[in-house]
């Protein structure tokens, strides 16, 4: 694989899809559907998934390549794909809160190895580099041309003091138990995949879900959170969370800062 070229074409198909994103976000109403599993889709979600399968088709036609909107298409089996949530967070979307994503990544031998985690409505955006070194890059996102970045690292985290960060719309009572567990010195919420970045960054230690997700969900913020030194393991047994399995279902699984002193679920 060409690190160089794909870090290059996942950046530029997710400020794309970003934009598509936002000009349907700008609207002063949109269509809401639902999906088999009652789970809501827009014609942002649609057109975001558009321009990122058909760009990295283009570049990469011999990949294997997974999306959301596409999911119950997919015949292919492997552990090495490309994997895309065009647009993370539809809830959030829907009722204008700002924390939706744009998620592109790839998986290797079922570890997310590279990803690109794009808020539009927040102009945050997350990303490996083709060394794996996760970065947040800053200014104004010319498609053509790399702006400034800083490279992140997860906390040094207090055990007696952590920073957890939860799910924004999926919050219940089994997370707040388990969270219990913890010395916890603040707590905040997020919506989408930036739950893996505000870990990865250093702005949380801690964050766990005890619901159900889909590998496009977690794949790219699982990518960013591995390159910046934390880790994602599964809820049951603290292994790693791997992907690639059957129905590209997850279990409910644990991101962290590896300081973070673990307690089995």
């Amino acid at each position: 694989m060409d690190y160089e070229k794909l870090v290059a074409e996942m950046r530029r198909l997710a400020l794309e899809a970003g934009d598509k994103i936002m000009e349907i976000y700008g609207q002063d109403d949109f269509e809401v559907k639902s999906k088999s599993d009652d789970s809501p889709v827009t014609a942002a979600d649609e057109a975001a998934d558009a321009i990122i399968s058909e760009g990295l088709r283009r570049a990469f036609p011999d990949m294997m390549l997974v999306t959301e909107e596409q999911s119950v298409t997919h015949t292919a089996k492997g552990d090495t794909f490309l994997i895309v949530d065009p647009l993370d967070g539809t809830k959030e979307f829907v009722h204008r809160r700002g924390d939706f994503t744009v998620n592109i990544a790839l998986v290797e031998g079922g570890v997310p190895t590279r990803g690109v985690v794009y808020a539009p409505a927040k102009s945050r955006m997350f990303f490996t580099q083709a060394d794996g070194q996760s970065v947040e890059e800053t200014g104004d996102f010319a498609k053509d041309q790399l702006g400034e970045t800083k490279a992140i690292s997860v906390s040094d985290p207090d055990n007696s003091a952590l920073m957890v960060v939860a799910s924004k719309s999926h919050r219940d009572q089994a997370t707040d138990d388990y969270i219990g567990k913890y010395g916890v010195r603040d707590m905040t919420s997020a919506g989408s995949s930036l739950k893996f970045c505000l870990v990865a960054t250093g702005e949380a230690d801690l964050y766990p879900r005890l619901g159900r997700t889909m590998e496009w969900d977690t794949a790219a913020g699982h990518a960013v959170l591995n390159g910046a030194g934390g880790d994602v393991v599964r809820f049951d047994d603290l292994m790693p969370l791997t992907y690639g399995k059957e129905d590209f279902a997850n279990p409910f699984f644990i991101a962290h800062a590896p300081g973070v002193d673990l307690k089995a679920g």
